[in-house]
């Protein structure tokens, strides 16, 4: 039980093979998944590291040994085991370590029309029906086996996406894509087949050994060859994926880095131009820019807290079209409220080559003010710095407090965002002001007291 509760999250597992998570684990994941949803059949998809097959099969082994169906998509992105999910209204298993390093995988979970599993939401059923199967010994066959059907449902995936943005006007494009060696090297040319564009590739074959960098694109240090290769090619803009291509990073035909909430900012404009008065949804750590322009486009800003989770069950409760996260997970109403790197590229993609115009240009009306990006510190005592923050600001005219998430303190031209890790002893900070001076200025004293 003790191994089980450490590699269930609040969202999905994620464990390091073997030591914490082998095929043992996987078989009774599976079984007590079937039983907990009550399935009649569950999609399974897989990414390229080397335990996620073996993984996989285990885990399709206890979902039939409880009368389950199992359909098997094989290789796989998340955002396709969604489509996947949504389209044929089943619950699936995604197994993926996303942007971790090779030694780690993991399962997403997800309901019928892809409804996020959290530890809320059934894990945690899930999580003491496997403990309670593997000290009975394992899983043991029933008196039904369901039957395991392998289908391809790319093209399917690749169709559905291009159905979902308005291509029709796009310019020949050249377009640069870093794989990271993960599942964009597989779901890319299916997606980009047939539009107008010259693609350069890097890092397109599966390997989950990641030999040229990791698949984390919110690291810099990950964007370096990208970023090389853009400028070196001419090229419109490059792509980057993660692991799993559930997330996208975006730079511009100079070779720079263009924020997510840019891009959560255009899609926005994009999306409320279809969908006139709609609701947006951006969690806190997103530029203030995004609720701004959200507002000028007719559209109705909705701030969540930071994972998916939250955004994906308040764009089901309030009914928004579009939603964005710093980290560049885009979540569409259109794609089941799941998130996709994949449809936010196509966007990017669409709202370039319909003009003339170079991606810097185009982004730079979305980017009005300074970030600081996030800055983890490690701290002995989180609530203790936190308590130094608030001191120091409490009392200062015009400055307002708010705990959605962590603690946000927002002053004139201002904000920061204090959060604590729930995995590790860190205060994660993110900084944002009208200019460099200012943002510069907020960040240092922040810092400064959290580690004091």
């Amino acid at each position: 039980m003790g191994d089980l509760a450490r590699i269930f999250k609040a969202y999905d597992v994620r464990g390091v093979v073997p030591d914490e998570l082998d095929t043992e684990i996987a078989e009774a994941v599976g079984a007590a998944f079937a039983e907990v949803t009550g399935a009649a059949s569950i999609v399974v998809g897989r990414d390229m590291r080397a335990s996620s097959e073996p993984l996989a099969a285990a885990f399709a082994r206890g979902a039939t040994s409880r009368g389950a169906g199992v359909l098997d998509i094989g290789l796989a992105s998340t955002d396709l085991l969604y489509y996947a999910s949504g389209s044929l209204g089943r619950p699936g298993v995604m197994f993926t370590a996303s942007h971790n390093p090779a030694r780690y995988n993991g399962m997403k979970l997800c309901g019928p029309g892809a409804v996020p599993i959290s530890e809320n939401t059934g894990l945690t059923e899930i999580r003491d029906r496997a403990a309670e199967l593997i000290a009975d010994g394992g899983p043991r066959p029933g008196p039904v086996i369901g039957e395991v059907v392998v289908k391809d449902l790319l093209p399917g995936y690749a169709g559905h996406l291009r159905t979902l943005v308005d291509l029709s006007a796009m310019r020949p494009l050249s377009v640069v894509v870093d794989a990271g060696n993960g599942m964009a090297g597989h779901t890319v040319p299916a997606v980009f087949d047939g539009l107008p564009v010259k693609l350069t590739r890097l890092y397109f074959e599966l390997d989950g050994s990641f030999p040229n960098h990791e698949a984390n694109p919110i690291e810099p240090a990950n964007l370096l060859d990208l970023r090389k290769a853009v400028v070196e090619h001419g090229a419109d803009l490059g792509l980057a994926y993660d692991g799993d291509a559930d997330r996208c990073w975006v730079v511009d035909e100079t070779g720079e880095s263009v924020s997510p909430s840019a891009v959560t900012a255009l899609v926005a404009v994009r999306e409320l131009a279809k969908h006139p008065g709609s609701k947006i949804i951006h969690n806190l750590i997103t530029s203030a820019a995004v609720p701004e322009i959200v507002r000028e486009h007719g559209g109705v800003p909705i701030r969540t807290r930071v994972g998916h989770s939250f955004i994906k069950a308040e764009m089901a409760r309030t009914g928004a079209i579009f939603g964005g996260e710093h980290s560049a997970h885009y979540y569409f109403r259109d794609f089941w409220y799941a998130d996709s790197g994949m449809l936010a590229a196509l966007h990017v993609l669409a709202a370039l080559g319909a003009q003339d115009r170079p991606l810097s240009q185009v982004v730079a009306r979305y980017a009005r003010h300074v970030a600081s990006g996030e800055i983890n510190s490690t701290v002995a005592d989180q609530r203790a710095a936190v308590e130094r923050v608030r001191s120091a600001f409490d009392g200062r005219e015009g400055v307002t407090f708010d705990e959605l998430d962590g603690l946000t303190v927002t002053g004139d031209g201002w904000w920061f965002n204090l959060r604590p890790s729930n995995t590790e002893p860190l205060l994660r900070l993110n900084a944002e002001a009208a200019d460099e001076r200012k943002m510069t200025e907020v960040r240092d004293e922040v810092l400064a007291l959290v580690r004091r």
